[in-house]
């Protein structure tokens, strides 16, 4: 047997503590390094060790179907089987509502509607489903899912988030931690990442923006923008851990084995670079044993000289660095710092061996692996009907002036490009990293599921130009999908072209229901007094049709605000949430 096979098979068979103990110094350094699919070759995994490959939002191998991601998957994975130890990597990737970079695979709901559907079996089922069709193109982590605690809907990520409501985002993340590794994490599990630690839901508008790290260039173009994604949270440790840890313990508790650390500050100094909230309370008080991960080209942001930044970053306890590019730089850069003595070989050790052991959880580290999810779960039938199901639990009916269900042998209008538009249903983190209108893939519309209940019935123009006047009548807004600070808005005002559709729809019938297709509360100014009934159906995914069963009463409406809905833009502006207009938990008979 060669020698390098030799050690692998041996390797395979010792303790994580052996296999440490076997590794070079630019080894371990590997194992640490996270690089994106397009900044390396498979010859390049092997020839430096490297621990991590990841496909970003959008970032996708071949032509993004699910038997290019395979191939491509497989291809990474059979270059770190060439290295000296053959370690396998861990292939991540934004699987954040489904594995929604891949052609064709089942989009669920994102965070905010899983929030109001309330439902942590339901969110297991999910998360379980989804785990499938990600396993079944090879990757096995996914970085999933977000555990923020939203309190301001300015912030571009609000629906990332479950809700604003500790206890509910505690639930539902424990939850989703244990659906994507289901019962045997080393067969068709995928490695959860609770996602920002911490506190990113309590940022302060106005302290995010390019200005914050100008040395750092990639965000040139957007960045500039930012309003509170990746901002200062200026809350006290007392309301941190009060409102913002518990959905960390709770993950913890379920198994999460990886977290993602958060770009934003707390009073200004880096969570990535935060040692007493990442070392001593994530893994010291909350005994958390998996690694931490930098997110995308975060450790960059810590310091202008990039040696005092990873410095800073490995010491206060992050594990491995998505670098995403120069993975060659950060390699070198940790030697050096380990061999200047500015940063402990125990350090690198303790942050290799959190990251083997996760791969040892998975099986990687065995010398046979279990036979891989077939492909065409991908997209099945069961996982679309289970979406529509989360779909139509995600739905919140506002108010209901007798105006729901719709009567099921009457003439109906229907206008507004979101009834019959997947990418809209499906908002940011889908297809492509910000996503974007039009049919971007598979799915089926809540107009869709609206003419399955009233066939020919239903005439719809996309901009609400009738001639005639009926009983009933549906009319979506929406908001174009955006992800991170790209959404961060000042003003939540529905668009006026879009108020002025409501009220050419007003006019055409006798009972109007608006649908309200977004990834949070908008300010209903000309709006609300128009509508007969409103029902929030958030980002509902590829099986929108799920939201039209509640229209029509084939679901009994269950969904509840998982935040607050503003009166105006002057509430959300100071932050009052002393009288919304619907409180959190509302919903309306319908």
């Amino acid at each position: 047997m060669p020698q390098a096979d030799h050690e692998r098979a041996s390797l395979r068979t010792g303790t994580v503590t052996e296999l440490v103990a076997s590794m070079t110094l630019a080894e371990k350094a590997g194992q640490m390094t996270q690089v994106e699919l397009n900044s390396i070759t498979p010859d390049d995994v092997a020839a430096w060790s490297i621990g991590s490959v990841l496909s970003g939002g959008g970032g996708n191998p071949g032509d993004g179907s699910a038997e290019a991601w395979r191939d491509g998957v497989d291809s990474f994975v059979a270059g770190s089987r060439r290295s000296r130890l053959g370690i396998p990597i861990l292939y991540g990737t934004d699987a954040v509502h489904g594995h929604n970079n891949v052609l064709g695979a089942t989009i669920f709901p994102h965070n905010i509607g899983m929030g109001a559907a309330g439902d942590p079996q339901l969110m297991h089922a999910v998360a379980r489903a989804a785990a499938l069709e990600t396993a079944a193109t090879g990757a096995r982590w996914s970085f999933a899912p977000c555990l923020a605690v939203a309190q301001d809907p300015r912030w571009g990520r609000t629906y990332e988030s479950f809700s604003q409501s500790p206890d509910l985002v505690s639930a539902l993340g424990a939850a989703a931690v244990s659906g994507w590794h289901g019962d045997d994490l080393s067969a068709s599990g995928v490695l959860a990442c609770a996602k920002h630690y911490i506190g990113e839901g309590a940022a302060v508008w106005g302290t995010a923006g390019r200005s914050r790290h100008p040395w750092v260039g990639w965000w040139d173009g957007w960045g500039a923008d930012w309003q509170i994604d990746q901002g200062d949270v200026r809350i006290d440790e007392a309301e941190l851990r009060q409102d913002h840890l518990p959905a960390y313990r709770a993950a913890v508790e379920a198994g999460a084995l990886t977290v993602m650390a958060c770009y934003g500050s707390w009073h200004g100094r880096h969570l990535h670079s935060e040692r007493y909230l990442l070392r001593d309370v994530l893994k010291g008080e909350l005994g958390f044993s998996g690694f931490v991960v930098s997110d995308w080209m975060a450790v960059d942001q810590i310091d202008p000289d990039y040696g005092n930044a990873v410095e800073r970053a490995v010491n206060a306890g992050v594990d491995m660095v998505m670098v995403p590019f120069e993975y060659q730089r950060f390699i070198s850069t940790t030697v050096e710092l380990v061999e200047h003595g500015r940063v402990s070989m125990e350090r690198i050790d303790d942050a290799v061996g959190r990251i083997l052991h996760a791969k040892a959880q998975l099986g990687l580290l065995d010398e046979s692996l279990p036979p891989p999810v077939p492909l065409d779960v991908v997209g099945c039938d069961e996982h679309r009907q289970l979406a529509r199901t989360a779909a139509a639990a995600s739905a919140v009916v506002l108010t209901n002036g007798d105006a729901l269900p719709l009567p099921s042998d009457i003439t109906v209008l229907a206008a507004g490009q979101a009834l019959d538009d997947i990418g809209l249903a499906c908002g940011g983190w889908t297809i492509s990293w910000e996503g974007s209108p039009g049919a971007i893939t598979e799915g089926r519309t809540i107009l869709d599921g609206l003419r399955d209940g009233l066939g020919d019935r239903i005439d719809y123009d996309r901009h609400g130009h009738f001639e005639t006047k009926v009983a009933y009548g549906v009319v979506s807004i929406h908001e174009m999908p955006y992800v991170e600070g790209g959404g961060d808005r000042a003003d939540l005002s529905v668009p006026e072209e879009q108020v002025d559709l409501v009220r050419r729809m007003r006019d055409r019938v006798d009972r109007l229901i608006v649908v309200i297709v977004s990834g949070r509360p908008l300010v209903l100014a000309g709006v609300l007094e128009h509508a007969d009934a409103i029902v929030a159906a958030w980002l509902p995914g590829s099986e929108a049709d799920g939201v039209a069963d509640v229209l029509l009463g084939r679901v009994p409406s269950s969904g509840r605000l998982p935040v607050d809905w503003s009166r105006n833009q002057a509430q959300i502006d100071v932050a009052d949430h002393s009288d919304p207009l619907f409180p959190l938990g509302h919903r309306a008979v319908g």
